[in-house]
């Protein structure tokens, strides 16, 4: 399998370092990391038993014209923030049967590629994962890493089962779900609560966050729950004291969105809160908690553009 990431970032720089283990043939399309990664490679470290490696991607590449030869799969690995244009990141990179996977964050992010490429094979991921770069070429992995695939809107097809069973035998846990929607709305639970407190509490880390301030995560993963009942997603039972529980076991961690905001990068606010949000105003749910801090996220984009920001 000849597998094409793009964005070297900690997702990508992961998750295709883990393909190749398993024996995948992958090139990274590289973007602000190419000289580093095309000279060097990259630097892996997990605090976990998967210890410390080095990935020297078979290509590396900053457009995908310079491929000698179209992927079997495509693996996006970018968040989806203003101004990253998915559509023209793939379009150069698929041959007639290329498989696309997005594997980013948020909820409801699919159909804008469904519907550019409706002849092609879309799977959609999700990480749930503390991995941070930092620095060009060097990725710190501190805990968890399982992942969760599956077609979009449903189903579950022969590709999106071997590339679940290549990252079983790298060491990462993977569910090939042909619910991956659902997936996404449980992801969700833990990112709409966690990434936006971290932004508008200064910087705390989910430790702080979560010790202070419990009863405003539950209100807030509830109405995500109510959410995804609404529109035919109900999450597991339980699954708000599992998410506690598992944060209470994480070491204390910076947030993607918290690492973005004090990098001064856009943040993932539109597919993590505002898809929510509108999702929830469309089935009706009462979600004051989930608007309230949402309206506050946006005041904090505004603030920051703004030139006294």
């Amino acid at each position: 399998m000849h597998v094409l990431v793009i964005g070297t970032g900690a997702i990508g720089s992961f998750y295709g370092s883990l393909l190749a283990r398993a024996g995948a043939r992958v090139s990274v399309l590289a973007r602000s990391d190419y000289e580093t990664v095309h000279a060097r490679g990259i630097e892996l470290v997990s605090d976990t038993r998967l210890g410390q490696w080095h990935f020297t991607p078979d290509a590396v590449v900053r457009e995908a014209a310079e491929l000698e030869r179209k992927p079997d799969v495509v693996l996006l690995c970018i968040k989806v923030v203003e101004g990253a244009d998915r559509v023209r990141l793939l379009r150069d990179t698929l041959g007639p049967a290329t498989a696309i996977v997005l594997l980013s964050n948020g909820v409801e992010i699919e159909d804008e590629v469904a519907t550019a490429f409706p002849g092609h094979e879309l799977i959609s991921g999700l990480a749930f994962i503390c991995v941070t770069r930092t620095a060009p070429g060097r990725i710190w992995h501190q805990a968890y890493g399982r992942l969760a695939l599956g077609n979009y809107p449903s189903g579950l097809s022969d590709t999106a089962r071997a590339l679940a069973a290549a990252f079983e035998s790298a060491g990462i846990g993977c569910n090939a779900t042909a619910d991956i929607v659902t997936a996404r709305w449980q992801k969700c639970l833990w990112n709409a609560a966690f990434n936006p407190l971290s932004v508008l509490s200064g910087g705390l880390s989910t430790a702080d966050i979560l010790g202070t301030q419990e009863p405003l995560i539950r209100a807030i993963m509830g109405e995500v729950c109510a959410i995804a009942a609404a529109l035919g997603h109900p999450l597991p039972a339980g699954i708000i004291d599992q998410q506690i529980e598992g944060t209470h076991r994480m070491p204390p961690y910076k947030t993607s969105m918290l690492l973005d905001f004090e990098a001064g990068r856009p943040m993932e606010t539109e597919v993590i809160l505002g898809n929510a949000v509108r999702a929830g105003q469309r089935a009706g749910v009462a979600i004051p908690t989930l608007a309230t801090l949402y309206a506050l996220m946006k005041l904090r984009e505004r603030s920051l553009a703004s030139p006294a920001g």
